[in-house]
């Protein structure tokens, strides 16, 4: 079966691409990218997709890296195709923040990719993953721990980030690239990554000795039974999403009845998703749902008692778990320090600029004039499939977005920032503060107290206006009903 066979195969399968999608390649140099590139430009010929550029993010952690850039901004004219590069230092980010080289490189590659799509006009950006990345992903995630999200493994979309390579082994990709190289294609040299013999990396120990170990020994065919395996907890992870979906229209109260009715596994990921929408970014091991549960199980005679839990206090009171968060305290409707209106300023302690804030609401259909930003912030129904807002409506990064009407709780407000506020970016797979974000696009200090942000009933995040909507927002399936938002000037 031919590498463009699979791919087309997978691209169909998962409803990755069409003759209308412009993607972007994401290419480091070695051979899974350009074979990438190659497979793209291919069907990008065959009027299939649109591959509209080519981008290249320096880490700057090898002597090599400025000849990879050089090495791929070259492969990208050869094919006629506009390249977009970016470099960082991202062993000094990683010290700033505390955080591992490969989280930071990871972190600071995903936020070039995205300004890269945005850039080039582009819906999707595509990443060479394969499918023994996708059996070496599962593995190291098993040994670390991980649930059934963790372990359904690398998605064929996640955000716009797309993956249609998923179903080729990477020795298959680089005899494709042989094959047409010695034919006289251009573009398929690919570079060698030196580090990727340093077994220290634990991927690397992964893909050098474990992988072969289990390969000789247990299961010659194990990636392609790993990759399964991811497969078929996807669709498990999916159908747990779905069905604990009711839950979060209020994550900061729980209903100990309802949580009782649900089966174990379930109940254990509602706990989890409220307990993290409450923590401001700290992890939440498995070890704090027990916790949670240890406190249903005791019954009333935990009433009134609770635990502390990164970023939030849980407390039992009658027949509800509530999350209390230490920055914006409780957001819950009646609960002990609620209120009746979560959009209330009073709720919200020492804003970063008193005399700025601005709180209205948003009818749908409707429109409100935010006098402090000079804008009006519109929505409007439009049904299933949304209008043809244009390229960057999906993401929510223009004056444009497209969001899930029926993720939409209740009423929509507009308002400005506030302490702690979080979202999740499209194509991110993790949250961001809006501070973080605001600092990251180099906004002014004077102006990201204007920007509008609109938010559900909840208080959840559904758009930051002309920045990005939150990724359970994004519409993912053209039956969908579609909410438009809309900002123009004043």
């Amino acid at each position: 079966m031919s590498v463009l066979y699979r791919v087309r195969r997978f691209i169909t399968q998962h409803k990755l691409l069409g003759p209308e999608s412009r993607v972007v390649a994401a290419v480091s140099g070695g051979s899974d990218s350009i074979a990438l590139l190659q497979v793209l430009h291919d069907l990008h010929r065959a009027h299939e997709v649109q591959l509209v550029g080519v981008a290249h993010f320096n880490h700057q952690l090898r002597d090599a890296a400025d000849a990879d850039e050089r090495f791929v901004m070259a492969a990208a004219a050869r094919l006629d195709l506009r390249g977009v590069a970016d470099r960082e230092d991202v062993a000094a980010r990683a010290k700033r923040a505390g955080q591992s080289v490969e989280d930071a490189a990871r972190t600071a590659r995903h936020e070039f990719l995205e300004r890269a799509r945005v850039m080039l006009g582009a819906d999707v950006v595509a990443v060479g993953h394969t499918l023994d990345d996708q059996a070496e992903t599962l593995l190291l995630r098993m040994l670390r721990g991980a649930g059934p999200r963790g372990l359904s493994g690398m998605h064929p979309r996640s955000g716009s980030v797309v993956r249609p390579l998923l179903a080729c082994r990477r020795d298959d990709l680089k005899s494709w690239l042989a094959d047409r190289r010695a034919r006289g294609v251009p573009a398929c040299d690919y570079v060698t990554d030196e580090t990727n013999v340093d077994v220290s990396i634990p991927r690397n120990r992964v893909r050098l000795e474990l992988v072969p170990f289990l390969q000789a020994r247990f299961n010659p065919s194990i990636v392609e039974t790993l990759a399964n395996e991811a497969a078929l907890l996807r669709d498990v992870w999916a159908w747990m999403e779905e069905a604990s979906a009711s839950f979060r229209t209020r994550p900061h109260e729980l209903e100990i009845a309802d949580l009782e009715r649900l089966p174990i596994a379930l109940r254990r990921l509602v706990i989890w998703q409220a307990m993290a929408a409450e923590s401001d970014g700290r992890e939440i091991t498995a070890d704090h749902v027990a916790d949670v549960i240890r406190l249903i199980h005791a019954g009333h005679d935990a009433d009134g008692k609770g635990i502390d839990a990164p970023g939030q206090h849980v407390q039992r009171i009658g027949g509800r778990i509530v999350l209390k968060n230490r920055t914006k305290g409780s957001q819950g409707s009646g609960g002990p320090g609620g209120s009746e209106n979560p959009h209330n300023l009073e709720n919200y302690p020492s804003p970063p600029n008193l005399e700025n804030l601005f709180c209205f609401p948003l009818s749908i259909p409707g429109e409100v004039l935010v006098e402090a930003a000079g804008c009006v912030v519109a929505a409007d129904d439009s049904g299933a499939g949304g209008d043809a807002a244009g390229p960057g409506a999906t993401a929510g990064n223009g004056v444009v977005a497209l969001v899930r009407r029926d993720r939409v709780q209740g009423s929509l407000v507009v308002r400005n920032r506030r302490p702690g506020d979080r979202f999740r970016p499209v194509g991110l797979n993790g949250s961001k503060k809006l501070q973080d974000l605001f600092v990251d696009r180099k906004l002014p200090r004077d102006e990201r107290d204007r920007v509008p942000i609109v938010v559900d009933e909840s208080d959840r995040i559904v758009w930051v206006a002309g920045y990005g909507i939150d990724e359970a927002f994004r519409v993912t399936d053209p039956s969908q009903a579609v909410l438009v938002l809309r900002l123009t000037r004043a």
